[in-house]
């Protein structure tokens, strides 16, 4: 083609079936030569013969011009790779990206062109900068996911197919401190609660193998600070092509859930163990069934007898344990227990400051003398870890204190805790306080009755315990008491007796009573028989007529052991139990009640008393049941005593209260003297 764009003699025709765009300029000013069916089919039809700067006048890109006039003058080949390409009047503008390579050629002697290849790879570059864009969003995704575990309140974590842990949760660890390296694999399960453990194993693996759509569970989970905390989990297979690949799953923590709604079953259930009593003790012995095993593993009810020895320094202040829970596996105290308690326990502390006390410990060691004996060693056997001394506080009283222990394995006894036994209280405030105007006068009576009662004295050799429990249907002091002491020449004494009544008289009577024998003992060292004699003389001086019930012993020393000299005026027989476990009743020496002239003298009779045996002298409160034979009641107590031959004595006493049938109209009174080993 001549410079006027006229055909050279180049059969370009050949190049009209490539399937590539090509392009001939010819000259320096790129007067276009040649375009190829392709090649107008990604530019449209150009005008031949003008410059390619006209003929592409809507062309967007200049910088094209400058790479032809480059390859024009250097004859040095260009190639453009992906290079975008925007047409003013093609596709509305819509980006477009071609491939071309620039070649001089030579068109006929000292005439050169520009060669022009191109191959549109728009399909191409937008499928790759999708994926880039599809990477580029999983990225971000992922790295939101990362962040997401790392400050989520939940925990989130993947497994494989198989169910085993396969990728690290910063949320697990920081949750329950537990490394990468320990989480792994199946490694996961050590952090769940020792009881939540198997049967959540179990239904983990039949989700894995039974490819459920969903799997849900709720168990407790160990924290970093080393306490459990209720979680609920949650996982979901991940499917491709209908093959589970991998499982995601969360845990939240639900434990203000889980203890609102126990609080509200505690609750719930503390008002109905208590709708339909109306004895105080009855009230207290329910609630500490509903508190164990919910909040502790064991419990204790006691009820503040001593009005006056807290005031008194030195003096020991006196409660009543009148109801006892255990949970399954540990062993029950008796429910009754009358306690002497020095001032510094922590019941007193609690009754004087009306506040809970948390006492915490390492398992199985209380510190010393935190309780009672026979308590401090219920705590070291059953390797308790915590004891809280809550009052009960009703109408601005404390007639009540509740002792609530955890033992083992369970978590100690916490605030949460505390604070929902206070409420059981506080929602049991009505019916407390209609039981208190009865259990009132009852303590009031009791106080009065055990300032009329004094405490045996401690001996180097002989062991002596009384008991005074009075009966939980009477609000006046009654009859019943019981005395000993030790004579000018050294001999104790062991004495119980009952007036008739059960009235403010009734108790008056009784202390004379018991002031004129011990007056009458200690002025001549007689044989009972004839101490009963004169007492019953004495009792002419008291105004009205008044009976009444006694037995009176003397415990002395022999050659190679002790004997006892005893005398018993119409009350019931003395009980004689040896270390082995015999029992029989000292059914001689008897005589009738006092106050009546006897035409003959009280009788006595002596009888050696083993090593480690056990004198029990009691009131007839202990035996009695109307519409029984006595013998009935009387089999049963020399049944028990016997079996309790090996227990301490104030156990021995305790368990006797507690484990008799009695009638509760009536008040009981025992007095129980043990003898040492034989030396």
């Amino acid at each position: 083609m001549a410079r006027d764009g006229s055909r050279c003699g180049l059969a370009f025709e050949v190049l009209d079936p490539a399937p590539v765009g090509v392009a001939v300029t010819s000259g320096p000013e790129h007067r276009l030569l040649y375009t190829n069916a392709m090649y107008r089919s990604q530019f449209g039809e150009r005008p031949r013969g003008i410059p390619l700067e006209k003929a592409f006048a809507e062309f967007t890109q200049k910088r094209y011009g400058r790479l032809f006039d480059q390859v024009y003058e250097t004859g040095e080949p260009v190639v453009l790779t992906a290079a975008p390409s925007s047409m003013a009047d093609h596709d509305q503008g819509e980006e477009r990206y071609f491939t071309s390579s620039l070649s001089r050629v030579s068109l006929a002697p000292d005439v050169y062109g520009v060669l022009v290849v191109t191959t549109e790879v728009t399909e191409q570059i937008n499928a790759t900068q999708e994926l880039r864009a599809i990477a580029d969003e999983r990225s971000r995704i992922l790295r939101r996911y990362e962040s997401l575990m790392r400050v989520s309140a939940e925990i989130i974590w993947v497994t494989g197919a198989e169910g085993e842990v396969i990728e690290p949760s910063p949320s697990w660890q920081r949750v329950t401190g537990q490394p990468w390296e320990e989480f792994r694999g199946q490694g996961w399960q050590e952090m769940l609660h020792p009881d939540d453990r198997e049967p959540t194993m179990r239904a983990w693996w039949q989700a894995v193998h039974g490819g459920a759509d969903i799997w849900e569970r709720v168990y407790r989970l160990r924290t970093a600070d080393g306490c459990y905390r209720h979680f609920r989990a949650q996982a979901v297979p991940i499917r491709d092509n209908g093959r589970i690949v991998e499982w995601v799953g969360t845990c939240t923590d639900i434990e203000q859930q889980v203890r609102d709604r126990r609080r509200q079953q505690v609750l719930d259930r503390a008002t109905a163990a208590t709708a339909d009593l109306t004895s105080l003790s009855d009230m207290l012995g329910a609630l500490a069934d509903v508190i164990v095993p919910e909040l502790a593993d064991g419990c204790g009810v006691h009820l503040v007898t001593d009005l006056t020895s807290i005031r008194q320094v030195g003096v020991p202040f006196v409660v009543e344990r009148l109801a006892t829970a255990a949970r399954t596996g540990l062993r029950r105290l008796p429910p009754y227990s009358e306690e002497h308690l020095p001032a510094d326990n922590a019941l007193v502390r609690a009754v004087q400051q009306r506040r809970p006390l948390l006492k915490i410990f390492p398992s199985g060691s209380p510190p010393g003398n935190l309780a009672p004996a026979e308590f401090q060693a219920w705590l070291v056997a059953n390797d308790a870890n915590s004891l809280l001394t809550l009052p009960v506080v009703v109408d601005g009283a404390v007639p009540a204190v509740v002792s609530a222990v955890t033992c083992g394995d369970r978590p100690p006894i916490g605030w949460d805790d505390i604070e929902l036994l206070a409420e059981i209280f506080d929602h049991a405030h009505d019916a407390l306080s209609n039981a208190i105007r009865f259990q009132r006068a009852q303590q009031v009576a009791l106080a009065l009755q055990h300032s009329l009662l004094a405490e045996p004295p401690t001996l180097p050799d002989l062991e002596i315990t009384a008991r005074y429990r009075a009966s939980p249907s009477a609000a006046e002091v009654g009859g019943d008491w019981y005395d000993s002491f030790v004579l000018p020449d050294g001999v104790t004494v062991v004495a119980i007796g009952d007036v008739a009544g059960h009235d403010l008289g009734a108790a008056v009577t009784m202390s004379q009573l018991r002031n004129m024998l011990r007056a009458l003992a200690m002025d001549r060292c007689e044989p009972p028989g004839e101490i009963l004699t004169r007492l019953n003389l004495a009792m002419e001086s008291l105004s009205g007529d008044v009976t009444a019930t006694c037995a009176l012993a003397r415990v002395e020393k022999v050659d190679g052991g002790h004997q006892v000299h005893f005398a018993v005026a119409g009350h019931p027989p003395p009980l004689l139990v040896t270390a082995d476990g015999g029992s029989h009743f000292l059914n001689g020496a008897v005589s009738p009640l006092l106050g009546f002239r006897h035409e003959r003298p009280c009788v006595s009779e002596v009888l050696p008393l083993p090593p480690r045996s056990t004198l029990l002298m009691y009131t007839d409160g202990l035996v009695e049941r109307s519409g029984e034979h006595l013998d009935l009641g009387l089999e049963r107590l020399r049944t028990l005593a016997g079996s309790l031959a090996g227990e301490p004595i104030d156990a021995f006493c305790d368990n006797l209260l507690s484990g008799l049938p009695t009638t509760g109209l009536d008040d009981i009174a025992v007095i129980a003297l043990r003898l040492p080993a034989e030396t």
